[in-house]
């Protein structure tokens, strides 16, 4: 639980600091890993059955931002989060599916990482 908790901390601080895009993309990815730790360290199905979908929801969306990112790298060739300003004009499609998937991640209401992360962290409220 210690250690889990430990690397989401440390992950999102660092990723706020990273400049290029697939470095934040990675270190928030880490920091969903500390989620999947910590529900793995409680024995409980219930708890399991969120870790198992965070697993899922986290293989999809950071596969998927991760093509994104690349996508967007070869047709704009930037990399950098200061100079991609104005990506909604030469890749609409893109950038729409790139903001939704990146609103998942972060556990907005009504998303995968949002119910995923209610599990594991409020289930034994309930």
């Amino acid at each position: 639980m210690i250690l889990g908790s430990i690397q989401i901390i440390y992950a999102d601080s660092t990723s706020f600091g990273q400049r290029n895009l697939k470095k934040r993309i990675a270190y928030s990815l880490v920091s969903h890993m500390g989620f999947i730790i910590l529900g793995v360290d409680y024995v409980c199905y219930i708890w399991l059955n969120g870790t198992v979908l965070q697993i899922i929801s986290h293989g999809f969306i950071g596969a998927t931002l991760f093509f994104l990112a690349g996508t967007s790298y070869d047709k704009l060739r930037i990399l950098y989060l200061d100079e991609i300003g104005g990506m909604a004009i030469p890749m609409p499609k893109i950038f729409t599916i790139f903001t939704i998937l990146s609103m998942t991640s972060l556990a907005l209401s009504g998303m995968s990482d949002f119910v995923t992360n209610l599990i594991v962290f409020f289930w034994n409220n309930y």
